[in-house]
């Protein structure tokens, strides 16, 4: 028998996320002997009602990222859009399991889709990346951060002067809840996070024994997809607080690549589409950064999100 000690955040959408982790790691290690800790971070002692854009992910991942370097866990599942385009030394980011549905979701109070929403109707999201896409839709929307995990925010919509959220597909999903959504919108034309709806598994380089672990686990189409996405990130740069959404489609053996740069006000959004040959997918996502890159409204805010402090 072989322990492993798998370090997580305390939201039921973390815990739910480690323990699809887990099983997909017992089926494929049938001797494995897994135990869960949960770690509390920055982010979740923190809930000032501050657009989480703008602080940084760390935040959701510092705590735990120095208890994998400690070694008093052996891997970290995370939600692989939560996590910064660039890890400490020494750790890697292993996409794992079949990818959920990538899209962001409407969720109105009262069942009204977001075309028919009144005017100067109340948007609850906490993702500048949302906000910009949101105001591109509908710019006599206000949009107003909301903060907590998938069941706080679900309350404050209920009872608060929000008329509706957007979350993450995957999220309510995974909880069981994704009849409480209004409306999907079309990963290609409301574009999610950079590796939105895919888990990922943490651990350390020099611990070659836990990476074979977690490979058994790996799906092909949803790392691939994934990796693209993230390679578009990294090239854009911005450290974790540029507002980017990236969105993979592999048809065969052609890709397409669909992705947007906000402002750093969510003001002004900018988007852009990459298609080509799988084989070149990542030649294609740092050739569509570069052009972003040549954007004046793009480079601005990209500068600016680097050379902000705190990330």
């Amino acid at each position: 028998m072989q322990k492993l000690v798998i370090g997580t955040r305390g939201s039921k959408l973390a815990l739910r996320q480690t323990e699809l982790v887990a099983e997909a790691l017992r089926k494929a290690h049938p001797n494995l002997v897994i135990e869960h800790k949960v770690i509390t971070t920055k982010g979740d002692v923190n809930q000032a009602p501050i657009p989480l854009d703008t602080i940084g992910k760390a935040w959701f991942t510092e705590e735990i990222e120095a208890a994998l370097l400690r070694g008093e866990i052996d891997l970290a599942v995370h939600s692989l859009k939560d996590l910064p385009p660039e890890l400490p030394g020494g750790l890697v980011a292993m996409p794992v399991c079949t990818r959920a549905d990538p899209a962001d979701v409407f969720i109105s109070k009262t069942g009204v889709h977001l075309k028919d929403m009144p005017h100067g109707a109340v948007i609850g999201t906490d993702s500048i990346r949302r906000k910009a896409q949101l105001l591109a839709l509908r710019p006599d929307f206000i949009v107003k951060s909301i903060r907590g995990n998938v069941d706080t925010r679900l309350r404050k919509l209920r009872e608060e002067d929000y008329d509706a959220i957007v979350i993450a597909a995957a999220g309510i999903e995974r909880l069981g809840m994704a009849s409480v959504a209004t409306e999907r919108f079309d990963p290609r034309e409301f574009i999610p996070a950079p590796g939105q709806a895919v888990m990922a598994a943490e651990a350390r380089l020099d611990r070659p024994e836990i990476l074979d672990i977690i490979r058994a686990i790996e799906d092909g189409p949803t790392a691939r997809a994934a990796n693209i996405e993230q390679a578009f990130s990294r090239t854009i740069g911005g450290g974790c607080k540029l507002p980017i959404a990236a969105y993979v489609e592999i048809e065969g053996d052609s890709v397409s690549i669909y992705a947007m740069v906000g402002t750093m006000d969510g003001l002004r959004a900018v988007r852009k589409t990459k298609r080509g040959p799988l084989g070149k997918s990542m030649d294609l996502a740092k050739e569509l950064a570069d052009e972003f890159l040549r954007d004046p409204i793009t480079r601005e805010t990209a500068e600016r999100a680097t050379s902000d402090l705190d990330v």
